[in-house]
């Protein structure tokens, strides 16, 4: 659990063959994440949920390096720009088996040391990011504003969405 502004509850800078969390993965800050992923993962299990509560915070991101698989129950953010998933780099398998789902609109969020806008959007796949699979079970849903729940500027082979995509055009929650 996390409290500052751009804390990383977890955070990946080298080479791990196998990473299991078992507990939950809180942060409370703005733009932080509960992990995050600089360098190479072969295995990543987390098996309780990670949610953050904090303008421009992310629940999962591959910002470099990348993981061969990755594993979660569930993942929510609560906030503007608060996003559920950001992959900026290619990664094999990503399995979320209780859905990602998001509170918020558009709000700032530091990314690589500049803020951007950023729509609390439940799974995001930015150019030079992509996957070999994607599966999500209980579905990407996101309450805000005009957010979707899919942005995907990168290539996946295979997603499966079960429980589906839905966006709830509730107002922004912080």
């Amino acid at each position: 659990m996390t409290y500052g502004a751009n804390d990383m509850a977890l955070d990946n800078w080298a080479i791990v063959d196998r990473w299991i969390a078992r507990e939950k993965v809180t942060t409370f800050g703005a733009s932080s994440i509960g992990f995050v992923n600089f360098g190479s993962i072969r295995d990543l299990r987390m098996g309780a949920p990670i949610e953050t509560f904090g303008r421009g915070a992310r629940g999962f991101n591959v910002y470099s390096g990348t993981v061969e698989r990755a594993e979660f129950d569930r993942i929510v953010t609560h906030a503007d720009g608060a996003v559920g998933v950001q992959i900026s780099q290619p990664i094999g398998t990503m399995i979320v088996r209780h859905g990602i789902e998001t509170f918020g609109g558009e709000g700032p969020s530091l990314v690589k040391g500049v803020v951007h806008n950023l729509s609390a959007m439940a799974l995001s796949l930015k150019p030079g990011g992509s996957a070999q699979l994607i599966k999500i079970g209980g579905g990407l849903k996101t309450h805000g504003k005009n957010v979707f729940p899919l942005e995907q500027h990168g290539a996946v082979q295979r997603l499966v969405v079960d429980g589906g995509c839905s966006a709830h055009d509730s107002p922004s929650s912080m």
